[in-house]
């Protein structure tokens, strides 16, 4: 979907989470260091994320939006894969 086609509060909440994922990537230590960030910041940066990923679930279910979800490798697959030989025209007798 286009950035034209959201509403403002959707362009809002994509933002939101832009930011939040590029301030958390910024101020990631490397392993080993010391984090900068208190145990309640890392929390609420958490319950920032699970309200906007609420949000805009809601706002697409609204607008009939599918969400779309990850595969996983290990999951079992629900598409059956079929030979193209199969569809091949029988001959008429």
């Amino acid at each position: 979907m286009e950035n034209e086609d959201l509403s403002k509060e959707q362009r809002i909440l994509r933002v939101m989470r832009k930011v939040l994922g590029s301030i958390v990537k910024d101020v990631t230590p490397q392993p080993g260091m010391l984090h900068p960030l208190s145990e309640q910041t890392i929390e609420d940066i958490r319950a920032c994320f699970a309200l906007i990923s609420v949000r805009e679930a809601e706002l697409a279910g609204h607008l009939g939006l599918a969400t779309a979800k990850p595969n996983f490798t290990d999951e079992p697959q629900t598409a059956k894969v079929v030979s193209i030989h199969s569809l091949s025209k029988k001959p008429v007798e």
